[in-house]
């Protein structure tokens, strides 16, 4: 497929340190399409963890050199709601009483999309021509679904992946218990969360549970890998790569 659009690659902190190969995939997937990329090298975190802390000083500061780094790209893909959730409406509230900032932050935010809205809703792409064999189900993260209301985007991409049998969990909507720093300041009601979500991924009897972000993949990995489950935790990009 030959597309003449060029995309700048926002690569969530958690994939960029200890997931790699989800970006790699995702970039795969784009390649794959015909779009060219670039990743800027001096891009860091886009100061959510700051800022779910209280610390809004800090998450301003990361707030700003972001835009500062982004703000000349045509269109911006990360494979992370939750940091999207962040730049399209946290950033305004962030920069509301500084006007030229805040304008910066409006027009970046109109052009930042999660990666399977992306392909979806902007390329209007739904078969990649991916195959996976095996059942496979779905995690709705919280602020993929509930922030920028992408729910059906990353169905529909499953959906079309051939040899791949979609299930829906129970409560697939339901948070995991992660929620950044969530899971450490209370780290008893995370586990019963994760433990709700992972028994009802294991009662689909997927091969693998799939979802859009990595901080909610990451919790769920953790607890199917203490309980010796064999169930593989993948991000989309991953599945879409195949």
């Amino acid at each position: 497929m030959n597309n003449d659009q060029s995309v700048t690659l926002f690569i969530q902190c958690l994939v960029d340190t200890h997931y790699p190969e989800v970006a790699e995939a995702m970039v795969g997937v784009l390649r794959r399409l015909g779009i060219s990329l670039t990743c800027p090298g001096d891009q860091t975190c886009c100061g959510q963890p700051a800022f779910n802390s209280g610390y809004r000083r800090q998450a301003r500061n990361a707030a700003q050199h972001f835009i500062e780094i982004f703000e000349d790209a045509a269109i911006i893909i990360c494979p992370s709601g939750s940091c999207v959730n962040m730049v399209r409406h946290h950033y305004a509230e962030l920069l509301q009483n500084d006007i030229k900032w805040l304008e910066r932050a409006r027009h970046l935010a109109q052009r930042t999309y999660e990666f399977s809205e992306y392909l979806v809703d902007v390329l209007g792409v739904d078969d990649l021509g991916a195959r996976f064999d095996g059942r496979v189900t779905y995690h709705d993260s919280c602020h993929l679904l509930r922030g920028i209301g992408v729910r059906q985007q990353p169905r529909t991409l499953l959906q079309h992946v051939s040899g791949l049998d979609f299930v829906e969990m129970q409560d697939s909507d339901y948070c995991c218990g992660f929620g950044g720093t969530f899971s450490v300041k209370y780290p008893e009601i995370s586990d019963a969360m994760v433990t709700d979500k992972v028994k009802n991924i294991m009662e689909t009897k997927a091969d693998a549970v799939v979802g859009c972000d990595m901080g909610c993949l990451m919790n769920i990995q953790g607890k199917l890998s203490r309980l010796g489950s064999p169930i593989k935790v993948m991000h989309l990009a991953q599945i879409l790569a195949y």
